[in-house]
Order: structure tokens, then sequence, then C-alpha cells
């Protein structure tokens, strides 16, 4: 449920740490880390190639699920795809090691408990160095979340770990990103 790590694609999968990978990485995993380390060679150019770096659906999926990007506990199976200026993400949540044991009287709360299957649809874009993320809806196991309890539940389980977090995000691109382009499919970066 982690907005950031659902469809903050272009920024959370350029900011992870590098961990140790296993050499049985499929095609679209190597592909991926290969992008990013020509995106962090070329941000560290004095005149970085304004040449826009493409990463596919199927490679961002690969580095999500292939252990590119830690996930938070209790996210997996995401699935990413794209098409103009929107993010379509889907994964499964365990909701109790997300919230880890902060039970609530509130009634809202019991809507985030168990394990279940997340699907969310933002608008997204980058320009300026700068990435905006509205989130446009939210399901659980299919059922529509009102932006009442989803704001809730970022407020009180997201933001606090993650302050610049949150239903609606704007945040600096890293590596000298400008621009971030969502299109069917693919996104296009743009250093500068």
């Amino acid at each position: 449920m982690r907005l950031y790590a659902l469809l903050l694609v272009f920024a959370a999968s350029l900011s992870a740490a590098q961990q140790p990978q296993p050499a049985n990485h499929s095609p679209e995993f190597r592909s991926m880390e290969a992008k990013i380390a020509y995106l962090k060679q070329n941000a560290a150019k004095p005149r970085p190639d304004p040449k826009p770096t493409e990463l596919t659906e199927p490679e961002v999926n690969a580095y999500f699920n292939e252990g590119g990007v830690k996930l938070p506990k209790g996210v997996s199976k995401v699935h990413l795809t794209s098409q103009s200026g929107v993010i379509d993400g889907h994964a499964h949540v365990d909701f109790e090691a997300i919230m880890q044991g902060k039970g609530s009287s509130n009634a809202l709360v019991s809507l985030f408990s168990g394990t279940h299957d997340v699907h969310m649809v933002a608008q997204a874009s980058g320009s300026g160095g700068m990435g905006s993320l509205r989130v446009q809806s939210a399901s659980i196991d299919g059922l529509e979340l009102p932006q009442m309890a989803l704001q809730f539940f970022a407020q009180r389980f997201i933001t606090p770990r993650y302050p610049n977090v949150g239903v609606n995000t704007t945040f600096k691109l890293p590596l000298r990103i400008d621009s971030a382009v969502v299109e069917a499919g693919r996104v296009a970066l743009a250093q500068k």
C-alpha cells in the first residue's frame, strides 16, 4: 500500500540502495540495472546527456519483483502498467505487517487489516526536476476505497514513517532527472 513503492517507479527504483543480487535475474531486470547505472553515470557528468532513458513496464516489474527495490515489509507481487500520464499499480499487501501492531478503535482502521490485493491508479509526471503523484483511486480486493479512508491510512501509517509521501505527493527527482514522462508501457526520464 505504500504509495511510493507501488506507483513511484521512476523515483523509487532510482534511489533504491544497491543490494547484492543473485546471478539468475531475468534479462529485463539486468536491462533495468544497466539503465540505472547509466543514469547514475550520466548524472555525475558536468553536462548530462539530455537524451531520454526509457524504462519499460517489463523492466520495472522485473526490478521490483526480483529484489532491485527493497519493498516495505508486507508488500509483494507488484505489477505496474502505464498509460499517458497515469500509473496503474497492483500489489499483494499484508496490512498487519505494514501497521506493525498499531491498532485502533477507529472503524476506518478495520478496513486495513489482513492480507489483500491492492489496486491504485495515480496521475504521475515530472518536470523542472520535480515529480508529482496524485492518487486518483484505490481499491482493496476490488472494493473502491473512499478518498477519506485512503487519506486516513496515509496520514496514520505512511506519512509518519515517510514524511514526504501521501495521497498527493510532490518530490525532487533524483540523479539530476529534469523530466519524467509517463506514456503507454514506459516512462521516459531526461536528465539535465
